[in-house]
C-alpha cells in the first residue's frame, strides 16, 4: 500500500468516527504534550545548590595585619525567612516580619570573581579610592559596624526553629536616622583555582597598614572592610552574585565585575537614579547600561559576529520577557544596584546561576512591582573576558527561554 493510498483511507476512517471521539483524542494529545513539556521544564530548570557550611563564612584582614580565621557570615535572609515561619505559626504579627532588618552600613558591594588574581587589584583600586571617599568607614577595629540603627531594632529571640535557625532575630521597624556611613566589599571567590583569594586578602592588608606602607595608591581602608568568601565549586557568576547577596549589611547594594570594566565612580549616578523612582517601601532597582555606547568606538570595534549575537540576544529578550523588562536596553551590564527593602522580593526567588541571571532579577523586580531605572554609565573593554563569545551566547538564549517558560507554567513560583 503506498502512502497516499494509506493517507486516502486514514482521511476516510477520520471522517465516519464520532465527533466526541474524535475531540477525545484531540484533547488527550494536547494534554499529552501538554504534560511532557511540564515535565521537561521540570527536569530542565536549573535549581540551585544550597550554599555549603564553608560558604558560610568568611576571611578578612585584622588590624594587626594577620588573616581572620573564617567568621561566620551574617545573613538577612536566614534571619527574614525565619521570621516569616513565626508570622505563619501566628508567633508573631505579619506586618513585623515581612520586613527585611535595618542596614548597619550604607553601601554593600558584592564582586563575583572566578580566577581573577590578574584583574582584581585594578577594581578594587578604583573601588576603594571612591567608597572612602563617598562614605568612609563605619567599623572599629575588629571590623564591626559601628552602625546605631541596631538600637531602633524590635528584637525578637527564636531558638531552634523549624529550618534550625537559633539566636536573635531582628524584624525592622521605622527608623529616623538609617545608616548613612560605611562601606563594605565582599568579594565571592567562585570556586577559582588561582590565588584570587590571596590576591583580596593581599590588597586589604595592604591598604589597611597602607599608613606604614609604602603604596602608590596608599587609601587607608578599616580593618573589616574587606570580606572574602570562597565557594567551594564553580557555581557560575549569578550563583556567586546571589549567594553575596543574601550576607550584605548596607543600605545599597550594588553588584560590580571583578575586571573593572564599569566606571566604579558612577555608582552615585546609581543611587541617584534608584532614588528617584523608589516607592513608599523604599524598594527601587538602578540598572547601569551602555546602550549609549552603541555605534561608539568601543562597540564598533568588536567583532561582526559578536554584534550580531548581541542584536540577535535583544530581540530575543523583548519577545520573551514581560514589558518592563522588555523595555531595558542593555540587561547584561555587571553594574546594578538595588534598595535593601528590594531584596526580599527578588533574591529568594532566583534560580538561574549562568549569564541569564541579570534578566531574572529584572523579571522579578518587575512581578513584585519594583520600580527600575536605567542609567547610562562609563564603560570600558578589558582583556581577559571569560564570556565564549559563541557558546555562551546559545547557552544564554536557551536558559532565556527555560526560566521564561518556567515561571510562565508554574515550575518556578513564589511561595
Amino acid at each position: 500500500m503506498d502512502n497516499n493510498s494509506f493517507l486516502s483511507r486514514s482521511l476516510a476512517l477520520a471522517r465516519r468516527a464520532p465527533l466526541s471521539l474524535v475531540l477525545l483524542l484531540l484533547v488527550s494529545a494536547s494534554l499529552s504534550i501538554a504534560v511532557s513539556f511540564y515535565l521537561f521544564l521540570f527536569v530542565a530548570a536549573p535549581i540551585p545548590r544550597p550554599p555549603r557550611k564553608s560558604e558560610r563564612t568568611y576571611k578578612t584582614i585584622l588590624s594587626d595585619g594577620s588573616t581572620s580565621e573564617s567568621k561566620p557570615l551574617p545573613s538577612w535572609l536566614d534571619n527574614y525567612a525565619a521570621l516569616k515561619e513565626m508570622a505563619r505559626k501566628k508567633q508573631m504579627p505579619a506586618d513585623e516580619a515581612y520586613q527585611i532588618s535595618e542596614p548597619e552600613i550604607f553601601m554593600s558591594v558584592v564582586v563575583p570573581a572566578y580566577n581573577e588574581e590578574d584583574r582584581l587589584d585594578v577594581m578594587l583600586e578604583e573601588a576603594v579610592d571612591f567608597l572612602e571617599q563617598e562614605y568612609g568607614d563605619a567599623h572599629d577595629e575588629d571590623g564591626v559596624a559601628r552602625s546605631t540603627s541596631t538600637t531602633a531594632t524590635h528584637k525578637k529571640t527564636q531558638t531552634a526553629n523549624g529550618n534550625g535557625t537559633s539566636g536573635t532575630l531582628h524584624a525592622r521597624v521605622p527608623s529616623s536616622s538609617p545608616a548613612s556611613k560605611g562601606w563594605e566589599i565582599l568579594i565571592i571567590s567562585d570556586g577559582s583555582s588561582d590565588k584570587t583569594v590571596e590576591t583580596a586578602l593581599n590588597f586589604a592588608r595592604d591598604h589597611q597598614l597602607s599608613r606604614t606602607t609604602k603604596l602608590a595608591h596608599p587609601t587607608y581602608i578599616a580593618s573589616g572592610s574587606i570580606r572574602v568568601v570562597s565557594l567551594e565549586e564553580n557555581r557560575g557568576k549569578g550563583g556567586a552574585v546571589t549567594h553575596g547577596m543574601r550576607h550584605v549589611r548596607g543600605k545599597y547594594v550594588v553588584f560590580a565585575d571583578a575586571d573593572g570594566a564599569s566606571k566604579f565612580s558612577d555608582l552615585s549616578k546609581l543611587i541617584q537614579g534608584c532614588q528617584k523612582v523608589e516607592d513608599k517601601a523604599g524598594r527601587g532597582v538602578a540598572i547601569g547600561s551602555r546602550a549609549h555606547l552603541v555605534g561608539s568606538e568601543a562597540v564598533v570595534k568588536r567583532s561582526l559576529l559578536r554584534n550580531t549575537l548581541m542584536h540577535s540576544f535583544h530581540l530575543l529578550l523583548r519577545l520573551l520577557t514581560p514589558p518592563a523588562t522588555s523595555r531595558i536596553r542593555d540587561t547584561q551590564c555587571g553594574f546594578k544596584l538595588f534598595s535593601r527593602a528590594s531584596l526580599p522580593y527578588i533574591i529568594p526567588f532566583m534560580h538561574s546561576e549562568s549569564w541569564i541571571f541579570d534578566v531574572e532579577m529584572l523579571m522579578l523586580a518587575e512581578s513584585a512591582g519594583i520600580p527600575m531605572a536605567e542609567v547610562s554609565v562609563g564603560w570600558k573593554e578589558v582583556k581577559g573576558s571569560k564570556l565564549n563569545v559563541v557558546w555562551d551566547s546559545l547557552g544564554m538564549a536557551w536558559g532565556l527561554a527555560v526560566l521564561r517558560a518556567a515561571w510562565g507554567v508554574g515550575v518556578y513560583r513564589r511561595d
